[in-house]
């Protein structure tokens, strides 16, 4: 306890600056890792590292010890190669930063995409007819769209509707609307291989979270199997949505200037809500 005193009595402004720096990367490498493979392979690095440590030094094993050593700056080195997806993702946020301000989106386009988008979501769903809507954002996805049928048509959810009416030519693949307008259909996108992307998941929701991992896009899924609705956003997936609540996502996620919001924010928000209202019935119960 006296040395920990000392050290603080001895640290000046400087010291305190440096260490906060080092605790803010390393808090936002965590955020950046969060809920994907990597941090499954963080936690193992963690605990064989420790327990090597831990044996060579309470065993005094010399050999193993010198191994360890000559090993950690190998490991060191690999970090980007391991987490290069994650490293990728931080420097595309930082990027975005810019484009919000080179190509704002218009405040009239926004309303009239949800509005169509909603609207359609819900009638495929009803109907039990497979759909993948991807919401352009700041990140570009014109390399996806080169990938399917240039449509360049304002959204509506008649469009929609048509464009994924069961064995018509266009059917299959991702629509790609960039703010009001429709730029692609039968588009062609990545798929996850993350832990989201389950054996249960089709191929259109593993679409939509390979997507939602590679840009800022929002993909909304409409099940073939089951009519469910879902969005997915930044590698997190909500599912079994109706209309409203699918308009209150995008509501917050497809608006000018809102880089900053996060799927799993509105999905935390959304479940205090409902315990909110679960207590307010007990109450009157």
């Amino acid at each position: 306890m006296s040395d920990i005193l000392w050290l603080i009595t001895r640290m000046r402004p400087s010291d305190a600056v440096d260490i906060l720096l080092v605790a803010c990367i390393f808090f936002a490498l965590l955020l950046l890792i969060r809920g994907t493979q990597a941090i499954q392979l963080l936690r193992g690095v963690i605990i064989f590292v420790a327990l090597a440590i831990l044996l060579s030094s309470v065993l005094r094993l010399t050999a193993f010890s010198w191994l360890l050593k000559n090993a950690i700056p190998a490991l060191l080195v690999s970090i980007p190669v391991i987490f290069q997806p994650e490293l990728r993702r931080a420097l595309e946020r930082l990027g975005r930063a810019g484009n919000l301000i080179d190509r704002p989106m218009r405040e009239a386009a926004a309303n009239r995409t949800i509005t169509q988008v909603a609207r359609a979501a819900r009638m495929l769903s009803e109907a039990h007819q497979g759909a993948l809507i991807i919401l352009e954002r700041t990140t570009g996805l014109q390399a996806y769209a080169d990938s399917g049928v240039p449509i360049h048509a304002q959204v509506s959810s008649e469009l929609l509707l048509t464009i994924f009416y069961p064995n018509t030519a266009l059917h299959d693949g991702a629509v790609i609307i960039r703010e009001d307008q429709i730029i692609a259909a039968a588009a062609v996108l990545p798929l996850s291989s993350g832990r989201l992307a389950d054996r249960y998941l089709g191929t259109r929701h593993r679409a939509a979270l390979g997507i939602s991992e590679q840009s800022d896009a929002i993909a909304v899924v409409i099940s073939e199997e089951t009519g469910s609705i879902s969005v997915a956003h930044n590698g997190r997936m909500v599912r079994h949505l109706d209309e409203s609540r699918l308009r209150s996502i995008l509501q917050r996620l497809y608006r000018p200037y809102t880089s900053q919001f996060d799927l799993g924010s509105w999905l935390h928000d959304h479940r205090r809500e409902e315990a909110d209202q679960a207590g307010v019935k007990e109450l009157r119960g």
